[in-house]
């Protein structure tokens, strides 16, 4: 059974940024190599033997696939927020594409047998469109996939960014498309002033949540998304939230039993003066350690984003919080 994203390997002491270009980040496992996926042209891969020192391995799509210009007729191959994950035997990329600060989304899908560059049967094989926002019609955002499989074995994918907030929606047993009838939730949202336009996504005060990202410990799902700006360098205003639900589709709670569906959410990391906003945050475990990995902006770096691979502290009644050092 595979939940989020599970990985096993050496132990790694991090506690600190690491001198990474990267945004969004997302991290797996394979035969003792980390691979990172982020946002960039074509989705930029990274391979590390040890988690500290990165090696840039080029791009999953050279070229974009002929589909994404249906949903944005000028896309450039610059794809966000990547997800990854293993599933009986078959690595699974979702990716998206988007017009920043439209909702002309949707989010697609690639597999591979191998993360291995240099292996044989390197090749991913593009499954095209899994689901899709169109401005006027949705109120919500195809952007910020992520993948989880409950622990009945039934396939989910959240995703979403400002307007309504987050959905979840469940997939096929492919996990390439929705399932038949579709089933979907509204897993949280912040205030959205009602006299906004359709179109409009609103700003920090209005519907400022994205980058869901579902983790099982325990007897509980979190659901870890970003408040604030990204995007912005030393003017980002990014920090994670959590809250957490016994089943998968809500209603997660946050420390004070606050509804994430009705602006909830409780603090697991902020900026502080040497990083403008954290946030994209993706989480995992590592020989036994779960780890929170997201980007910062370097105040000291104009502004720079980084790679941040930090601890998770589970506190009093399992409620996870980050130390940024």
């Amino acid at each position: 059974m595979f939940v989020g994203i599970l990985l096993a390997g050496p132990v790694v002491s991090q506690a600190q940024s690491l001198d990474v270009p990267v945004h969004d980040p997302v991290m797996i496992e394979q035969d003792g190599t980390y691979y990172l996926f982020e946002t960039g042209d074509g989705i930029t891969m990274w391979s590390s033997a040890d988690r500290e020192d990165w090696t840039r391995e080029g791009q999953v799509f050279d070229a974009a696939p002929d589909w994404t210009t249906d949903v944005v007729p000028d896309f450039d191959n610059n794809m966000w927020a990547p997800d990854i994950a293993e599933h009986e035997g078959t690595y699974y990329l979702y990716y998206s594409v988007s017009s920043f600060g439209e909702n002309r989304s949707a989010i697609g899908v690639a597999t591979n047998e191998t993360l291995n560059p240099d292996a044989s049967n390197y090749e991913w094989t593009d499954h095209g469109k899994v689901v899709e926002s169109v401005p006027g019609r949705d109120l919500w955002n195809a952007i910020d996939p992520n993948l989880t499989i409950d622990d009945e074995g039934t396939p989910w994918l959240t995703f979403g960014s400002f307007w309504k907030g987050i959905q979840l929606v469940q997939l096929n047993d492919d996990l390439t498309g929705l399932a038949e009838p579709e089933v979907w939730h509204s897993i949280a949202a912040r205030h959205r002033y009602w006299k906004l336009e359709p179109r409009d996504g609103g700003d920090r005060m209005n519907g400022a949540v994205e980058a869901p990202f579902i983790f099982k410990k325990g007897e509980y799902y979190y659901l870890f998304v970003s408040w604030g700006l990204c995007c912005r360098g030393e003017e980002s205003t990014y920090r994670v939230m959590v809250g957490r639900s016994k089943d998968i589709t809500g209603p997660y709670l946050d420390k004070e039993d606050q509804s994430m569906r009705l602006g909830g959410g409780s603090l697991v990391v902020d900026g502080n003066s040497e990083w403008a906003g954290v946030g994209h945050s993706a989480t995992v475990t590592f020989d036994g350690t779960d780890y929170l990995v997201f980007h910062g902006y370097d105040v000291s770096d104009d502004g720079q984003s980084k790679l941040w691979i930090e601890e998770i502290q589970w506190g009093e009644h399992g409620w996870p919080r980050v130390t940024l050092e």
